[in-house]
C-alpha cells in the first residue's frame, strides 16, 4: 500500500484515458516542506526518489525535508539515501556482480532455502561491449573475424553470463555484437518513467561505468559508481551520497556552420575542468540547451566523467519526447512521460532565473570553434588552427608536459620495411606485461574511481599469429616521423551516438574518395559504431562503401579503441618508433586519452569528431594546418583542403531525414539473437 505522506500522492493523466498515481513535487511544496519548485532540476528528480521510498527506516521524512530545503550556497554534511530505478552493467565490472548473486544462492541452498528466493530488487541489464578487440580492421570480413575471436577468448565468462539471464528474472544481458551500453541504454533501455503497484515514478540509475553520465542527455538521473554501490542498489539498498552542489552551465546562442557537438564538448570540458566541478552536479539550461539536439546533450553530458562532474544533466523538454518518438518508443509511453513530468513541473529547459544554482557559468554556443583534445588529457583543448605549431612546441617542451626531443631530433626520418612476418605473433594494444601500467601520478582535480576504471580498462594479452595478419599488412617500404597517425579510430560512445557527427564522416570520406584521395599505408584504420543502427543508416545512405574505401571497416560492436582495445600496430613499424623513440599519434572519436590508454606504444592521443577523424587519417599526420595546408593530392593532381571536403550542415540534414526512422530502432533491437548468431 503506497504511503501517504505530506498528502502527496496525487494522480495524473497517463494519456491513455487511464490515471495513474504519482508522489507530487508541487503538493510537497504546497505542504510548506521547502521552496522545490527552485531547486535544480536534477535534485528533484532525486528528491522524488526519497520521498516515494520512506519506511522510517532506511529513508524517513528528514531526509525529504533535508533534501527539500537544500541551499545553493549551504557548507555539504548530510548525505542523501538514494534509492534507483534500474541497475546498468557491462561485462568487466558487472561479473563481479553476478558472482555474488550466484555466491548468494548457493549460501541459500546450503542453508536449506530456496535459492530463488535471491533476485535483483530492481531490474538489471548487462550489455557486453568491454571484450572485443581491434585484432583485424582494413579488411571487409574485418567485423566477423574479430566477433570470432572475441568469443573463443571470452567463451567461460559468456557461458555465465547467459546462465544469469536463464537463472534470475530481474536480470537482462544484452549479447555481444549489439553496441555500446550508453548507446543501446540512449535509444533501448531507457524509458523515461516506469511504473509499480500503479506508482508512476522517473526513470533513475547508477552504472558501473563512469559514462553511465551519458543518459543524463534524455534528462534521465544517472552516475556511475563501484561495484559495492550498484550491488547495494540491486538488492533494494539506497546508494548514499554527499548532498551535492549543483552548477549551472548557461549555454546562450547557436553552433556556427561546420562547428560540431564533438567541438562544443571539448570546449565544455576545459570550461568545466578550470571551474573545478569535481563531485558536483552540473546542469545545463537556457536557450543555447534548448536549442541542441538530445544526440547533442548526450555528447555533453557523456564526458561528464572528464570535466569531473557526477552528472552532466540536461532537463526534459519536447526535444526529448521527439528522441524518444524517433528511436522507436511507443506513442503510449511518450504520452505517459511528457504528461508525468509536466504534472511533476519538471518538464521544459529552465531559463536564467527560475532555478537556484550554486554557481552559474557562461557559455555562448556561438563562440565555439573546431577543436581537438590531447595529446595526454581530454580537458587540453587546441583549436584546428593552431595544432601544428602546438605540437610541435609539444615536441620540444620537457616532460611531463612535452616530449624533450631536440630541434635537430623534431625532423628525424626514419625509412622502415613494414609488414607482418610471417613467424610473429603480433600483441594487441601492445606491450602487454604487468611493469608497463603507467605508473600512478600525483593526485589530480579529478575522481579516483574513474582513473582506477581507466587503468584497469585495459585490453586482453591474448596474441594474434602474425600469419593472420598478413594480408592486413602486406610488406612495403614506408617513412615514418613524429606526429605520424599510426591509428584512426571512429570510435566510442561519444560520438557513435551521434547521428549528426557520423553522417559528417561518412559524407567527408565520400567526397575524398571522388577526389581521389587515400589513406597512407601506415595508417590503421577502424570504425566501430556504438550500436547496430548506425551500420542500418550507413547502408541506407550508402555511404558505408565511401568509408570502406579509405579502410574504415566496420571492425565490432563496442569500446574497442577508447578503452585500449586498438589491437595490433604492424609490427615493424611497432618495432620502429620504439627503437627510434618516434612520437607516434592516434586520432579518435573517443572521451580518453591519457598516455599508454590508447596503445602502449602511441604516445600521443588526440580526441576530435569523427570527421575530423577521417581527415587526420588521410593527412596522415598531425603536424598539419588543416585551415591553410592541403590534406593531399587529389587525382587531377591539384591540392585537396579539409574545406574542399567538408560537409555542410544542409548536406547533413538532407542525408539524415531519409537515413533513420523508428521501425530501424524497433526491428534492430526486437531479436539480439538475430542480430549476434554466435550467441
Amino acid at each position: 500500500m503506497p504511503h501517504n505522506t505530506f498528502n502527496t500522492l496525487h494522480e495524473f493523466d497517463l494519456g491513455n484515458g487511464k490515471r495513474g498515481q504519482f508522489y507530487s513535487l508541487p503538493a510537497l511544496e504546497q505542504a510548506g516542506i521547502g521552496t522545490v519548485s527552485r531547486l535544480p532540476v536534477s535534485l528533484r528528480v532525486v528528491l522524488e526518489s526519497v520521498l516515494r521510498n520512506i519506511d522510517g527506516k532506511k529513508i524517513t521524512e528528514k531526509d525529504v525535508r533535508t533534501l527539500a530545503t537544500w541551499v545553493c550556497g549551504a557548507e555539504r554534511t548530510e548525505e542523501i539515501p538514494f534509492m534507483v530505478a534500474r541497475v546498468l552493467l557491462q561485462d568487466f565490472t558487472g561479473v563481479p556482480l553476478l558472482v555474488d548473486l550466484a555466491a548468494m544462492r548457493s549460501a541459500a541452498h546450503r542453508g536449506g532455502k530456496d535459492p530463488r528466493i535471491i533476485e535483483p530488487l530492481v531490474p538489471v541489464d548487462l550489455v557486453i561491449d568491454h571484450s572485443v578487440q581491434v585484432d583485424f580492421s582494413n579488411r571487409p570480413d574485418a567485423l566477423e573475424l574479430n566477433m570470432g575471436i572475441e568469443f573463443s577468448r571470452n567463451q567461460q565468462r559468456y557461458q555465465f553470463l547467459k546462465w544469469g539471464t536463464q537463472a534470475f528474472n530481474g536480470f537482462q544481458v544484452v549479447p555481444p555484437g549489439i553496441g555500446i551500453v550508453h548507446q543501446v541504454n540512449l535509444e533501448y533501455l531507457a524509458r523515461g518513467v516506469l511504473e509499480k503497484d500503479g506508482v508512476w515514478y522517473p526513470d533513475t540509475l547508477v552504472g558501473t561505468d563512469s559514462h553511465t553520465t551519458m543518459v543524463n542527455g534524455l534528462g534521465i538521473v544517472a552516475w556511475g559508481v563501484g561495484g559495492i554501490e550498484a550491488e547495494a542498489g540491486m538488492l533494494g539498498q539506497p546508494v548514499y551520497f554527499l548532498t551535492p552542489d549543483v552548477v549551472g552551465v548557461h549555454l546562450t546562442g547557436k553552433l556556427r556552420e561546420g562547428v560540431t557537438a564533438t567541438d562544443l564538448v571539448l570546449t565544455i570540458t576545459q570550461l568545466l575542468r578550470h571551474a573545478k566541478v569535481v563531485g558536483k552536479f552540473v546542469e545545463y539550461f537556457g536557450e543555447g540547451a534548448e536549442s541542441l539536439a538530445t544526440a547533442d546533450r548526450a555528447t555533453i553530458a557523456n564526458m561528464a566523467p572528464e570535466y569531473g562532474a557526477t552528472m552532466g544533466y540536461f532537463p526534459i523538454d519536447e526535444e526529448t519526447c521527439r528522441y524518444l518518438a524517433l528511436t522507436g518508443r511507443s506513442d503510449e509511453l511518450i504520452a505517459t512521460f511528457r504528461n508525468y513530468y509536466k504534472a511533476q513541473g519538471l518538464f521544459g529547459i529552465p531559463k536564467k532565473g527560475d532555478v537556484d544554482y550554486t554557481k552559474v557559468l557562461e557559455l555562448d554556443l556561438g563562440t565555439v570553434r573546431a577543436s581537438v583534445a590531447g595529446p595526454k588529457r581530454p580537458q587540453d583543448r587546441i583549436e584546428l588552427d593552431v595544432l601544428k605549431s602546438t605540437f610541435v612546441n609539444m615536441l620540444q617542451a620537457e616532460p611531463p608536459n612535452g616530449y624533450g626531443k631536440s630541434a635537430s631530433q623534431i625532423d628525424r626520418t626514419v625509412k622502415t620495411v613494414v609488414g607482418a612476418p610471417l613467424k610473429f605473433e603480433v600483441a594487441g594494444g601492445g606491450e602487454q606485461n604487468p611493469e608497463t601500467v603507467p605508473a600512478p601520478t600525483a593526485t589530480r582535480n579529478t575522481s579516483e574511481l574513474t582513473e582506477y576504471e581507466m587503468v584497469n580498462n585495459r585490453p586482453s594479452p591474448d596474441r594474434v599469429s602474425a600469419e593472420a595478419l598478413a594480408d592486413e599488412f602486406p610488406v612495403a617500404v614506408t617513412e615514418l616521423h613524429h606526429g605520424d597517425v599510426l591509428i584512426a579510430a571512429i570510435t566510442s560512445c561519444t560520438n557513435t551516438s551521434n547521428p549528426t557527427v557520423m553522417l559528417a564522416a561518412g559524407l567527408l570520406a565520400r567526397k575524398a574518395v571522388k577526389k581521389g584521395l587515400r589513406v597512407p599505408r601506415a595508417v590503421k584504420t577502424s570504425l566501430a559504431p556504438g550500436s547496430r543502427v548506425v551500420t542500418e543508416y550507413y547502408r541506407k545512405s550508402g555511404l558505408q562503401a565511401d568509408l570502406d574505401q579509405l579502410g574504415f571497416h566496420t571492425v565490432g560492436y563496442g569500446c574497442t579503441t577508447c578503452i585500449g582495445n586498438s589491437g595490433p600496430l604492424d609490427p615493424l613499424i611497432e618495432d620502429a618508433i620504439n627503437k627510434h623513440d618516434l612520437i607516434g599519434v592516434s586520432v579518435l572519436s573517443g572521451n580518453r586519452n591519457f598516455e599508454a590508454r590508447v596503445h602502449q606504444s602511441i604516445k600521443a592521443n588526440f580526441l576530435m569528431s569523427p570527421p575530423l577523424v577521417v581527415a587526420f587519417a588521410l593527412a596522415g599526420r598531425i603536424d598539419i594546418d588543416m585551415t591553410s595546408e592541403p590534406i593531399g593530392c587529389g587525382r587531377d593532381g591539384q591540392d585537396v583542403y579539409l574545406r574542399d571536403i567538408w560537409p555542410t550542415s544542409d548536406e547533413v540534414r538532407d542525408v539524415l531525414k531519409d537515413a533513420l526512422s523508428p521501425d530501424d530502432f524497433r526491428r534492430l533491437y526486437a531479436s539480439f539473437a538475430d542480430q549476434n548468431p554466435l550467441w
